[in-house]
């Protein structure tokens, strides 16, 4: 099913308002993916977001927030924790230059994800880089040396407190890579995050405020910079990060 032409250009202005032009394509591809969650949502919980207009919004235009932080070329990002596949499925979309990988600890979700790689066909074109799904927790592939500092960019959107996050994803990002934090607009959790980062390697180079296109809904971008390699005994095991975080 088509988008109508309001929420097409209000897809296509959201872009815009992040550096991306979006061909018709790209517009197909976001449809079916709208489908398919509303689809599959019936079935597992994915979103509380049902209606088209708010999908677009707070999924869709919400993952393009970070793009003017990701350069167009080929390189590797991990989504940590992707849930429905935001923000990775969208920057996808908008980037086919990026290698993604998705990590989710729950099956069903990567089965959704699977379905959605294949059915809006962002995946197998030639000039396209890979995106992938893994199953399993961030503890665990973050300790994994397949995955261990083999990003350039490590993505979560609105996942754990920052503390945790930095635990969960610091371990997977080269050094001089990015951990890019998609939070709300609370900003207490930065305060209690210096010994996270101190521990892990990390340097918060910035904070952006931002409000998404069409809303007054406030959203903070931090972004990390690791300067130097993790110790080995991070991350700790599975749940200890969450129930015991660095602060």
């Amino acid at each position: 099913m088509a988008l109508d032409k309001e929420l097409t250009q209000l897809l296509a202005e959201g872009a815009a308002h992040y550096g991306k032009e979006l061909s018709g394509q790209q517009i197909s591809q976001f449809e079916t993916y709208m489908e398919l969650l509303k689809e599959w949502n019936q079935k597992i919980n994915l979103t509380a977001i049902e209606e088209d207009r708010e999908i677009i919004i707070k999924h869709f235009i919400d993952s393009m927030s970070i793009l003017p932080y990701i350069k167009n070329e080929k390189l590797k990002l991990i989504d940590v924790g992707t849930g429905a596949g935001f923000p990775g499925i969208p920057l996808k979309i908008t980037n086919p230059m990026l290698e993604i990988t998705l990590l989710d600890s729950l099956d069903k979700r990567i089965k959704f994800l699977n379905e959605v790689i294949i059915a809006a066909n962002i995946s197998g074109q030639k000039e396209m880089s890979e995106i992938k799904t893994i199953h399993g927790r961030a503890e665990d592939y973050g300790a994994n040396h397949q995955h261990r500092e083999k990003y350039d960019i490590a993505v979560a959107r609105a996942v754990a407190n920052l503390p945790v996050l930095l635990e969960y994803c610091l371990p997977f990002v080269k050094i001089n890579g990015i951990f890019i934090a998609m939070k709300g607009s609370n900003t207490e959790e930065f305060d209690v995050s210096a010994k996270a980062l101190d521990i892990l390697g990390g340097k918060i180079v910035k904070i952006e405020k931002l409000e998404l296109p069409k809303t007054n809904i406030e959203r903070n971008v931090v972004i990390i910079k690791k300067f130097r390699q993790t110790p080995t005994k991070y991350p700790r095991k599975a749940g200890k990060p969450s129930k015991e975080p660095l602060i």
